[in-house]
């Protein structure tokens, strides 16, 4: 028996134990008090125990790793389309950082492609993964460079934040996840104040960094990314036969020396310290009528053939005279379905 258990029936026991026994049998303030005791006694155990307390309120590692593991993968196989490399790295990166006990840094993941790809998508699935309550979590963390560091006169104050806040949130919580939005746009040399958090030191000043997750999305690289994936349709190979090889590097590189990026010349390339460069490939016209399809029938409708792909048509596609690929990805499906449907 499990001992909240018991200590549940032993405060029921005593509940029910005046219409058991003669009312003489006890002064009704001793019971009253008896019946409160053990009642308190026994909630106060049934709180306490892990699994009861993280369901009514939210605990830092919330979601067994296993569990945790297996949930993004089944969310990405489901809603994430033409997407085989994100799909495959991404799984087995965080499954394997999750299930390490002993890993010698944290995981940082920079995720590259254009608008509409998937990238917050994907870091959304990573959060909800991870915590039940996904980005709304109080362990997870959002940084949009736009709005959270609009101005470059302040870089050194921004740094200071940025650092006081990371070390803050990751002594309350190992497993914290921090997502930084808008990397293409952040001012140059900010990010690397983050340097130490993702260096292989067992302890900074007595806290461990060694649990927490960074994920960095970026429009820089894409041009390689779509670069990469022409070359791959114009010799007659799909999508498909891409591997992170043909691309990662190049990659890396091509983000490096992006004077418009917040990763332009950064000591976290430089120094090896992003683990995984992922690259989203851009999207298709058959992955758009996927997305549609999911959209529509997510708010509740019937898939009516038609209005799937004139919406799809409705896209617009590029290079201008092949057409493969939507330049916006799947960003604008929401606004053609209220047109279409509300």
């Amino acid at each position: 028996m499990k001992p909240w258990r018991g200590s549940l029936r032993a405060a029921l026991a005593l509940v029910l134990l005046p219409l058991l026994t003669p009312a003489s049998a006890v002064e009704p303030i001793s019971l009253g008090l008896a019946i409160a005791g053990a009642a308190a006694s026994a909630l106060t155990g049934i709180i306490s125990y892990p699994r009861l307390y993280c369901y009514f309120r939210e605990c830092c590692l919330q979601k067994h790793d296993q569990r945790a593991a297996a949930a993004l993968q089944e969310n990405l196989d489901k809603k994430l389309f033409g997407q085989h490399l994100v799909n495959k790295v991404i799984v087995k990166a965080v499954k394997g950082f999750l299930n390490n006990t002993n890993a010698k840094k944290p995981l940082a993941l920079s995720l590259h492609g254009w608008t509409g790809t998937g990238k917050n998508f994907v870091s959304k699935i990573v959060a909800e993964s991870i915590y039940k309550r996904g980005l709304q979590s109080k362990y997870v963390h959002q940084f949009v460079a736009t709005l959270h560091f609009p101005h470059a006169h302040s870089i050194n104050l921004y740094k200071d934040q940025l650092q006081s806040w990371i070390r803050g949130n990751v002594s309350i919580c190992p497993r914290s996840l921090f997502i930084f939005d808008e990397m293409d746009k952040m001012h140059a040399g900010l990010i690397d104040s983050i340097k130490p958090f993702l260096d292989y030191y067992e302890l900074l000043d007595g806290v461990s960094y060694r649990q927490a997750i960074f994920i960095f999305l970026s429009n820089a690289g894409a041009e390689k990314i779509t670069e990469v994936a022409l070359d791959f349709w114009r010799n007659g190979r799909t999508r498909e036969d891409i591997q992170l090889s043909d691309i990662q590097n190049a990659l890396s590189v091509s983000v490096f020396n992006n004077k418009n990026s917040g990763f332009w010349h950064s000591t976290l390339i430089d120094r090896n310290l992003i683990d995984y460069f992922v690259p989203f490939l851009p999207l298709e016209y058959k992955h758009v009528k996927m997305c549609i399809r999911v959209e529509i029938k997510s708010r509740g409708y019937t898939v009516d053939e038609d209005i799937l792909s004139r919406i799809a048509d409705e896209m617009t596609y590029f290079p201008r005279e092949e057409r493969i690929y939507s330049d916006k990805g799947c960003k604008t499906v929401d606004a053609k379905l209220d047109y279409y449907y509300d």
